[in-house]
């Protein structure tokens, strides 16, 4: 696992399309993660300011999603604890209307089957957004986000879909009420009895 991380963190295979990207970045993988964490947190991508600071959802999104969680931001970067591994691990990029890029598919398929394999001990993943869920879940996750999140007892209790904590889904929240008061109590549930154990 160290050599894999080592690896991770040395990787400039997208040095190219970032460089032509509106923010002209270089490349700075965000590795957070070590084989003994129990539980995983698959997302998109890295956003600026995760980019700038190298800790994942050290942003507004990282406050809704430990509230989410029910943990504090102690638990949450312990590596014992969680795992961080996005589709993509460096900040893609904004488009010419500064919307965020996708994450290269490149990453993931050089870096993700390696790297799960070697996150033996989790025993809950957590798949955040589109890309995610159509990586992990697979063609049940072809209906988008919603359906996919909808359908969170198809996969419970060892894989749960999420929306991105994001304040652009601050409207999708307010009108799946069934997200706040059935999803989020079995999450945090599910969550403390992974820890616990």
């Amino acid at each position: 696992m160290d050599q894999l991380i080592e690896r991770m963190q040395a990787c400039r295979l997208c040095a190219d399309r970032f460089a032509a990207t509106v923010t002209g970045h270089k490349p700075r993988p965000v590795i957070w993660l070590a084989p003994q964490a129990r539980i995983l947190i698959a997302g998109q991508a890295p956003g600026v300011k995760v980019h700038e600071s190298g800790k994942p959802f050290d942003d507004p999104s990282g406050d809704r999603l430990r509230d989410w969680l029910g943990v504090n931001k102690d638990a949450f970067y312990d590596l014992h604890k969680f795992a961080f591994a996005p589709m993509g691990f460096c900040f893609p990029g904004y488009d010419a209307k500064g919307s965020d890029l996708p994450p290269p598919k490149r990453c993931a398929e050089e870096w993700r089957k390696d790297l799960i394999h070697h996150l033996g001990r989790v025993r809950l993943t957590l798949v955040i957004g589109g890309y995610a869920q159509k990586w992990h879940l697979g063609k049940t996750a072809s209906g988008g986000v919603t359906r996919t999140v909808a359908s969170w007892r198809d996969h419970a209790p060892d894989v749960f879909p999420l929306p991105h904590p994001s304040w652009r889904n601050t409207g999708w929240i307010r009108r799946n009420p069934w997200f706040t008061a059935e999803l989020l109590p079995a999450l945090k549930t599910r969550v403390k009895e992974v820890l616990d154990d």
